[in-house]
């Protein structure tokens, strides 16, 4: 009888080691820091600010300790493959999906309402037709914003003030909303500051050269507003402009150092990283997009290519190297 009661309580202790073991394995399951995370990745073209971006969303993760496998795609500026990655990703059912630029959010969010999609490098979301306002998104969108309110005011003001411009050239993707947004604003703003604006409109990264030589002749300089199809060909524009001596306000500062001549702006790493720390709360700690607000860059500074300076004649005053903006 003793033999069978010892047998009995083995039995009894055996089974609660077991529910206990597959308790802890649970919690583990559960543990947003021991989860492994499927994040896809979409990219409307390849170049430096983009780039930048995308790698400071991934240090963002990585220093808030999540296991993270990434399906990175690009889609090449071809807007059919852009719609296609989009459905793959979802297809793919990504726990989340970074969409770096405009047309990738787009269509991202034409793709799903339900899986949580963070975007960055993108001018105006509200008009873009991706949250419903920065500070209540609704839906299953939030990210970051790249214009920051200060930028196209004073370049314009540069222009007119520091360059003695006149007749400005501005190359934009009339295709790609947000570079029609700031076009809309430079018109605006010019127009109150007595400047005439020249437009140049394109739709692909291999008209872009001839685009800027049309200009030439019209105006007194350019300035290349933040647009995905023509900074991916940015070489070809700062080609025209030096040739022909015309000094080119950018809208990046990855643009000035690649041979634009100044830009007010934010390193597109910082906003990348401040996009991923959005994407950790809804990864880490369960938050929804809809109750996260778009967040806009926290600062902005004033760059000059010194080189680009030299060889088209300007002398470069000792206040530009200093001017900051918050």
């Amino acid at each position: 009888m003793r033999n069978k009661w010892r047998k009995a309580l083995m039995v009894i202790i055996g089974a609660t080691l077991i529910l206990v073991a597959c308790g802890d394995d649970g919690d583990k399951k559960d543990d947003p820091t021991t989860k492994k995370y499927k994040v896809g990745v979409t990219q409307i073209v390849e170049h430096p600010s983009l780039d930048a971006a995308y790698g400071g969303f991934k240090q963002a993760l990585e220093d808030a300790g999540l296991d993270v496998e990434y399906d990175v795609n690009n889609a090449q500026n071809d807007q059919s493959a852009n719609t296609s990655i989009a459905q793959k990703l979802v297809n793919s059912e990504v726990d989340l999906i970074f969409a770096n630029s405009t047309p990738s959010a787009q269509a991202a969010a034409s793709a799903t309402q339900d899986v949580p999609i963070i975007f960055t490098s993108v001018t105006d979301p509200v008009g873009a037709e991706l949250v419903e306002s920065l500070e209540k998104p609704g839906g299953n969108l939030t990210g970051t914003i790249d214009l920051h309110p200060e930028v196209i005011p004073n370049t314009l003001k540069f222009l007119k003030e520091e360059l003695g411009a006149k007749n400005v050239g501005i190359v934009y993707n009339s295709g790609e909303q947000n570079a029609r947004v700031q076009a809309d604003k430079v018109n605006e703003l010019a127009k109150d500051m007595g400047l005439t604006i020249f437009e140049a409109t394109i739709s692909t990264s291999a008209e872009v050269k001839q685009a800027t030589e049309s200009l030439v002749g019209k105006i007194d300089s350019f300035y290349i507003i933040k647009d995905n199809t023509v900074v991916s060909a940015l070489e070809s524009v700062i080609e025209v402009a030096v040739a022909n001596q015309l000094p080119m306000m950018v809208g990046e500062l990855d643009s000035v150092k690649r041979g634009g001549l100044a830009a007010y702006g934010f390193e597109y790493f910082d906003l990348g990283y401040q996009t991923g720390e959005l994407a950790v709360e809804i990864l880490k700690e369960g938050n929804e997009p809809a109750s996260l607000p778009v967040q806009t860059p926290q600062s902005l500074t004033f760059e000059v290519n010194e080189e680009t300076a030299e060889k088209i004649g300007i002398e470069i005053k000792e206040e530009w190297q200093t001017e900051v903006s918050e």
